[in-house]
């Protein structure tokens, strides 16, 4: 039987902690996105180091905000994976034991992937957290407390440093009620005008002008039988009126926008933006408004400008039936948001993938 454990101590209450590890918004900030499934969930584990594939997470036992026992499986292996939280005098210790039960294992990658997250992402999130809840204002006269640090247990003690792993962070979604909030509305692309319609110019009828005729005699004479009747005189039409071409209606650009790469404290967003009409489009503008407090770093595929929380995206001509890609990252100082508010190509709202 393999074992991997972890035992950290943490400037934390272990209210705080159990939120990071079981609500899904903050889970997908320091681990992976989860997806609910039947009675179980999935985590998204199958790109990270030390996994194979998605892990299927099922709650074995569950104590708030004690103890959490989950059972992981991925691909043809299996563990069990418990999480204890017990209060201390500073804050939390938090031990995270995971036994392989089937199958097999590179236990030092999946080590190394749980000791990056338990010491690195997940304190990060907890710092913010814990922002949120401090008071800044003095009207006491004492000075704004310090957020807390967070330190490893083998620090502190002299002992060699185990190897740490993470919570099978399934469990943290298995508490997970409600799915994470749309940033914005998907709007769909209103349809193209339609070219008004050219209407017939009215059919002008001929008048007949009436052929003028001499009286003759009541008696004929002998050269009147030979003569040929005198042919009427053909009537005149009024000139039909001609019209001027209607000139082809603007098909909108359209657009979809991606976020394609979350992190703790920002993201890399990716709009697409297609023109559908029949004519080069030589001028477009994409507008995308940012959090407060969030800027826009480095971006390719268009020229950007930034003012206050909207970012201003131009760029080259876009040929009839043409697309171009625009990615850009994005600092931003609350970890739960993942995408920008909105995003508009001229006057059209962003659809999302």
């Amino acid at each position: 039987m393999i074992e991997i454990a972890t035992e950290v101590d943490l400037f934390h209450p272990p209210a705080r902690i159990w939120r990071a590890l079981t609500e899904r918004a903050l889970l997908a900030k320091w681990f992976v996105e989860s997806t609910p499934q039947a009675d179980r969930w999935v985590l998204a584990t199958a790109a990270l180091p030390g996994y194979d594939a998605d892990t299927e997470v099922e709650v074995v036992e569950l104590r708030t905000p004690e103890r959490l026992v989950v059972r992981c499986r991925e691909a043809d292996r299996a563990t069990r994976l418990a999480c204890d939280l017990t209060a201390t005098a500073h804050g939390t210790r938090l031990s995270v034991r995971e036994v392989l039960e089937e199958g097999d294992w590179d236990a030092d990658a999946r080590a190394e992937q749980h000791e990056q997250a338990l010491t690195g992402r997940l304190p990060a999130i907890l710092d913010w957290l814990a922002f949120q809840e401090v008071d800044l204002r003095r009207a006491e006269g004492g000075l704004t407390a310090e957020l807390p640090v967070v330190r490893l247990l083998g620090e502190a003690s002299g002992r060699s440093r185990r190897r740490r792993t993470l919570v099978a962070a399934g469990v943290v979604t298995v508490l997970a009620g409600a799915a994470g909030a749309v940033l914005w509305a998907v709007w769909p692309t209103p349809p193209a005008p339609a070219a008004p319609a050219v209407s017939a110019p009215p059919l002008v009828m001929p008048s007949p002008t009436a052929a003028s005729a001499r009286p003759t005699s009541a008696r004929p004479t002998p050269s009147a039988s030979r003569r040929s009747p005198s042919p009427s005189p053909s009537a005149s039409r009024s000139p039909s009126r001609t019209t001027s071409p209607t000139p082809p209606a603007v098909i909108p650009l359209t657009a979809t926008y991606e976020t394609v790469n979350d992190r703790v404290f920002g993201y890399r967003g990716e709009v697409v933006l297609a023109n559908p009409g029949p004519t080069s489009r030589p001028e477009w503008t994409v507008t995308v408004t940012l959090g407060d407090g969030a800027t826009v770093g480095s971006v390719s595929g268009a020229e950007a400008a930034q003012d206050g929380a909207v970012v201003t995206f131009t760029g080259d001509a876009l040929p009839a039936g043409g697309s171009t890609t625009i990615r850009f990252d994005v600092r931003d100082p609350d970890p739960l948001h993942d995408g920008p508010e909105s995003c508009a190509v001229d006057t059209t709202p962003c659809a999302t993938s």
